[in-house]
């Protein structure tokens, strides 16, 4: 059985709030292969740490990202991380720079599902700042931006995710064909719509096949059953002890 990369998602979202400090402490002091975050850009391009386009879910402010400067989005009180704002990616890689652990970074679209001019480029800036462009894999659902990822050399990977309505428009070959044609090494689906057949046409490539969505234990049960490469699970601790045992 393959022996998958165990990634914390948002930093392990069942156990921390998800994309806070608290959180991605909490994951580096486990033995994962990777932490997961989010970004999405501040008025002035800064890149932070934040799974929606709109504060209202996760913070106690509201509307578009997007629209408040950095210092005003660190500033901003996380809804569930007591005396936290929305980190900076450079917080984060502040905390990978004395581990050895992978970061794993989406480049997020905006509310309308439009790419942000000049994201990507902010956040390889960031990690070539921190030293981590090496121990960075960056992924994201906007097949031009994981095949400019790719193009920009120095990763540790990149990964064009598929949404459900993609993938059942190309089917399986049809996601091969794309995903070599965009340069990446490896595409991840929602564990719900991950088979067998789809993993063994995406091997059959040469690339590599992960999921996410695997939160429970039967979920990380049934991917770490499928033999993905990379698990992103919102409950880290539990999927380590289900590989690992």
């Amino acid at each position: 059985m393959t022996r998958p990369d165990i990634i914390a998602h948002r930093g392990g979202a069942l156990l921390w709030p998800e994309n806070s400090l608290t959180a991605f402490r909490g994951a580096l002091a486990l033995p994962v292969d990777e932490v997961e975050c989010d970004i999405h850009p501040s008025s002035d391009g800064v890149p932070m740490v934040i799974h929606d386009a709109t504060l209202d879910r996760t913070t106690r402010a509201s509307g578009p990202v997007a629209r408040r400067s950095a210092a005003e989005l660190a500033a901003t009180p996380l809804r569930d991380a007591p005396g936290e704002g929305v980190p900076r990616l450079a917080d984060l890689a502040a905390l990978l720079a004395a581990t050895s652990h992978r970061l794993r970074v989406e480049v997020k679209a905006d509310a309308d599902g439009r790419p942000y001019p000049g994201l990507l480029e902010a956040a390889l800036g960031v990690l070539d700042a921190a030293g981590l462009r090496a121990r960075s894999v960056v992924i994201a659902f906007d097949g031009p931006t994981a095949a400019r990822a790719a193009a920009s050399g120095g990763l540790a990977g990149t990964v064009w995710l598929l949404s459900r309505r993609v993938l059942s428009r190309l089917g399986p070959a049809g996601v091969v064909a794309e995903a070599l044609a965009l340069g990446v090494p490896e595409v991840d689906c929602a564990l719900r719509d991950a088979t067998p057949a789809l993993l063994a046409t995406v091997r059959q490539a040469g690339l590599r096949f992960g999921v996410w969505g695997a939160d429970r234990p039967a979920e990380i049960a049934r991917a770490l059953a499928l033999g993905v490469d990379a698990l992103a699970t919102d409950d880290p601790l539990s999927a380590l002890r289900l590989r690992d045992r």
